[in-house]
């Protein structure tokens, strides 16, 4: 099957054509895996030269064309301005900025996310979960199966969450960016960032 027809599935319709020539042009090899929780997708350059993106295909259209569009974005800067350049740095995001700006029209996403990614793009961040307003607008569009997670930021203070692996937290106070949790066995306590997404436990 055709890497554009394949696009078909994951993408916004009027998405699919310019991803498939940003594909194209940057010589993509796109993976398309299986749900990672710690990930929405990630960029790599094999040892034999090949660009490689590998995208969750668990994510809603508009998060995947989001995230396709970021690591096209770290190909394009460490390509343009080196390799010793910051990966969430200024350089890429002026790039990520510029890739993104033909996909930002009502064409494209809902009227409703259109102000928020708008937003967002003016300075964007190294994952789109940690904007609060935009993550969960984006949440809103996930299949019922994926909406059954929650982020960290979102749940309330004091409640129970599970992580992927089965040990269970109860969220705690915020320290400058990320949340102290008590593991419940054994009273550690972790730091998470705002956007983990965890299983809230319900009373």
């Amino acid at each position: 099957m055709a890497v554009s027809d394949v696009l078909q599935k994951y993408l916004p319709a009027r998405a699919v054509e310019p991803c498939f020539e940003l594909i194209k042009a940057n010589g993509v090899n796109l993976k398309i895996v299986n749900h990672r929780v710690t990930r929405h997708g990630d960029y790599r350059r094999l040892p034999n030269g090949m660009h490689q993106i590998t995208v969750n295909a668990s994510l809603n259209k508009y998060r995947f064309l989001i995230t396709l569009v970021h690591e096209i974005a770290h190909l394009v800067a460490f390509e343009k301005f080196g390799r010793r350049i910051k990966p969430h740095g200024l350089e890429w995001k002026r790039t990520f900025q510029h890739l993104m700006i033909p996909f930002i029209r009502p064409e494209v996403f809902p009227s409703k996310l259109l102000p928020l990614i708008a937003n967002h793009f003016k300075n964007p961040k190294a994952s789109s979960s940690t904007d609060a307003h935009l993550a969960i607008a984006l949440k809103a569009f996930d299949t019922v199966q994926q909406n059954d997670h929650s982020y960290v930021f979102e749940l309330p203070m004091g409640s129970t969450f599970r992580l992927y692996n089965g040990k269970l937290f109860k969220k705690g106070q915020k320290r400058t960016k990320r949340y102290e949790c008590v593991e419940l066995s054994t009273g550690r306590i972790y730091l998470f960032q705002p956007n983990a997404e965890v299983e809230l436990i319900k009373d």
